[in-house]
């Protein structure tokens, strides 16, 4: 299992980022996908989990409204636009096989929301 995640970075309150998640070494197109996060001296976080052909979706409370998460099986790319982003939203991003937070992840990438 091999999932590398892009799109990370410094971004004012109020803008927008688009994380992707590059998978390989498993069939992704039969596996649940989520986005995970961990902010700073804090333990892993689940944000989004989606379907196996994305008809189904689910957030967290605090990022519904402002966040999508979305996949293409054709290309094993697993996203999350991010918008409205808040400083709170500051955090490692990390792309995961399944649901929950036990899965495995990529490396993740950090996105950090401040002015």
């Amino acid at each position: 299992v091999h999932l590398l995640e892009s799109g990370g970075g410094l971004v004012q309150p109020g803008g927008s980022l688009r994380l992707s998640c590059v998978a390989s070494g498993f069939t992704f197109s039969s596996y649940f996908m989520s986005w995970v996060r961990q902010a700073p001296g804090k333990g892993l976080e689940w944000v989004s989990s989606i379907s196996l052909r994305g008809g189904t979706t689910n957030y967290k409370d605090s990022v519904k409204g402002r966040f999508a998460i979305s996949r293409d099986n054709a290309k094993n790319t697993l996203y999350l636009q991010m918008n409205s982003l808040k400083p709170e939203d500051t955090a490692v991003y990390y792309c995961q096989r399944g649901t929950g937070v036990t899965g495995s992840r990529g490396q993740g990438t950090q996105v950090t929301v401040s002015s």
